[in-house]
C-alpha cells in the first residue's frame, strides 16, 4: 500500500481549558481517545490538545519512514495550527518516549513519560540468563511484528473490550478506545493501526532507542511515572510474567542511578496501576501529572 502524504496538521482533539498548554500523546497502536477520561482533569489548570500520532487513529502517516524526528516535527506543527507553543509534552508507552524527545532541546518546560521505557536490551534484565532474556525478547518481538496492521474480524473491537474488563477498565470506556484505534473496513472487519510497513518501522525506532541516554539528555524537569500493578496472568505467556518482574528490578537500578547524571530534576512515581493506567486509574494519573506541573 502506498504510503500516505502528511498534510500540514495531524488530527487532534482540542480540549480548551485555561493556563499553561499540555500536549497529550498515546501510545504505540492507540488513539487520542486514550485520554478521554483524563482530559477533563486537567481543564481547570491547563489548555489541553490531544493529538493522533501519524498513523494512528485519524492522522495520515509520515511521508517518509517512521522516525522519532519526523513525528516531533508533525506534533510540532499541529501545536503551531492551534496556536501553543512551549507546551509540555506529556506521553503515555510511546507517547512518552515522544515526550522525552520532544522535550531533550531544551525547548518545552519538561516531559512526562507515562510507563514509555522500552524493553532495552539483555543488560536491562538482572538475575536472568542473557540467552533466556535474548530470547524471551525475540518472541516478544515476533509477536508484535506478526500482529502489525493485522486483518481482524469484526468481534475484533468487542472481544478487546471484554478483555479490558479483567483490568477493571468500565467497557463502555474500552470499546470506545478500542474501535478509535482501529479503521473500520466495508465488510465489518477491521485493521489495527498504525499499517504494518509504518508499525514495523516504529518498532525498529523504538527498538534501537536507549530510554537512559534520552533521558540524560532532557535539561529541564522530567516526571516518569510507572505502573506497579500486575497484569492479569495469561496462561501459556509465563515466560513473559518472568521477563516483566525481572524487568521492573532493572528500572529500579537503573532509575536509582540516573539523577545524579542529570542536568534537570527527575522525579520517579509508582502507580497502582498496569500498563493500561490511562483507562484504568485516570484520576490517579491527572493528580500525579497535576502535582508535578504545579512545581513548574
Amino acid at each position: 500500500m502506498p504510503r500516505s502524504s502528511l498534510s500540514s496538521t495531524l488530527h487532534a482533539q482540542d480540549h480548551g481549558g485555561e493556563g499553561p498548554p499540555l500536549v497529550l500523546l498515546h501510545g504505540a497502536g492507540r488513539s487520542l481517545a486514550d485520554w478521554d477520561a483524563v482530559a477533563p482533569l486537567l481543564l481547570p489548570h491547563h489548555r489541553v490538545l490531544a493529538v493522533d500520532l501519524p498513523g494512528h487513529g485519524r492522522s495520515p502517516g509520515l511521508p517518509a519512514p517512521w522516525s522519532f524526528d519526523g513525528v516531533a516535527d508533525a506534533v510540532g506543527r499541529t501545536m503551531a495550527a492551534y496556536g501553543i507553543r512551549d507546551a509540555l509534552p506529556v506521553g503515555h508507552s510511546l507517547g512518552g518516549l515522544l515526550a522525552l524527545h520532544l522535550a531533550a532541546p531544551g525547548s518545552s518546560p519538561g516531559a512526562v513519560n507515562l510507563d514509555g521505557f522500552w524493553w532495552g536490551g539483555p543488560a536491562r534484565y538482572p538475575g536472568l540468563d542473557p540467552a533466556t532474556v535474548a530470547e524471551g525478547l525475540d518472541r516478544m518481538r515476533g509477536l508484535m511484528r506478526s500482529a502489525a496492521g493485522r486483518i481482524a474480524p469484526a468481534g475484533y473491537v468487542a472481544e478487546q473490550a471484554a478483555y479490558a474488563g479483567l483490568f477493571g477498565i468500565p467497557y463502555d470506556r474500552a470499546e470506545a478506545t478500542a474501535r478509535a484505534s482501529v479503521r473500520e473496513l466495508p465488510d465489518g472487519r477491521v485493521q489495527t493501526l498504525p499499517l504494518r510497513e509504518t508499525a514495523l518501522e516504529m518498532y525498529d525506532a523504538l527498538d534501537a532507542l536507549d530510554v537512559f541516554a534520552l533521558l540524560r539528555r532532557v535539561p529541564s524537569p522530567v516526571l516518569c511515572v510507572r505502573g506497579r500493578r500486575a497484569q492479569p496472568p495469561t496462561p501459556g505467556m509465563e515466560w513473559f510474567e518472568e521477563l516483566t518482574a525481572s524487568y521492573a528490578k532493572g528500572l529500579d537500578r537503573d532509575f536509582a542511578a540516573l539523577p545524579g547524571e542529570r542536568t534537570g530534576t527527575l522525579r520517579v512515581e509508582d502507580i497502582d496501576a498496569t500498563h493500561a493506567m490511562l483507562l484504568e486509574e485516570p484520576e490517579a494519573v491527572a493528580a500525579l501529572l497535576l502535582a508535578f506541573t504545579r512545581t513548574l
